[in-house]
């Protein structure tokens, strides 16, 4: 794929951000096609459908992180930690995180984690990456942990990753499941998302 096609429509042209797009080899058995592409009766497999938005640059004032929070500075093990205490089925591992800091698209300013001042807990964390080729950055992981929701603590994560690209990125891509019981689509049309494609991932039976 051209840079210059995936640029005019980055959630239509592939379901994966630029750089993986160049890495990242489909597993034999595993189907991935666009919405209109898609038709259930010929499926022949299991399907899981994403969803992948865009963000432009805008003007924007830097978020305000709400009491009793702050953020912190943590290790791979801590971020591993935390993600896996928000997700049900799926999750990351130390090792996994420490060799993403070797990938071209590794930015330090762009890993970001909140604490709970009164208890020391971690509430909430963010990893993003920015692909300097083309000026795209991937929101990958975003969770805050689960008695910390409906306080604002996703909303501060996205939008402060935003701010923090938001002189050098021509657009920011995210992706994640459709079924999701949490609905992070929602989070991140609030934040200014748009343009939602929806791909299918099918498995074989």
């Amino acid at each position: 794929m051209r840079a210059e096609e995936y640029i005019q429509d980055p959630c239509r042209a592939s379901s994966l951000p630029f750089w993986k797009t160049e890495l990242v080899r489909v597993p034999e058995g595993i189907s991935i096609l666009r919405e209109e592409q898609y038709n259930p009766a010929e499926c022949g497999g299991t399907d899981e459908p994403y969803f992948k938005l865009v963000w432009y640059p805008e003007n924007m004032s830097r978020p305000e992180l709400p009491d009793p929070f702050e953020t912190t500075e943590c290790g791979p093990e801590a971020y591993a930690e935390h993600i896996n205490s928000c997700y049900r089925e799926e999750g990351v591992t130390a090792k996994e995180l420490t060799e993403r800091k070797t990938l071209p698209v590794y930015d330090p300013e762009l890993w970001i984690a909140v604490k709970d001042r009164e208890t020391g807990k971690t509430a909430a964390t963010g990893i993003a990456e920015y692909d300097d080729r083309i000026g795209e950055g991937i929101l990958e992981w975003i969770q805050v942990s689960p008695e910390y929701r409906r306080r604002g603590l996703g909303q501060y994560i996205v939008r402060e990753l935003l701010y923090r690209m938001r002189n050098k990125a021509r657009f920011v891509t995210v992706s994640g499941k459709v079924n999701n019981p949490d609905n992070p689509f929602a989070l991140y049309l609030a934040c200014g998302f748009g343009n939602p494609v929806i791909w299918h991932i099918i498995r074989k039976d």
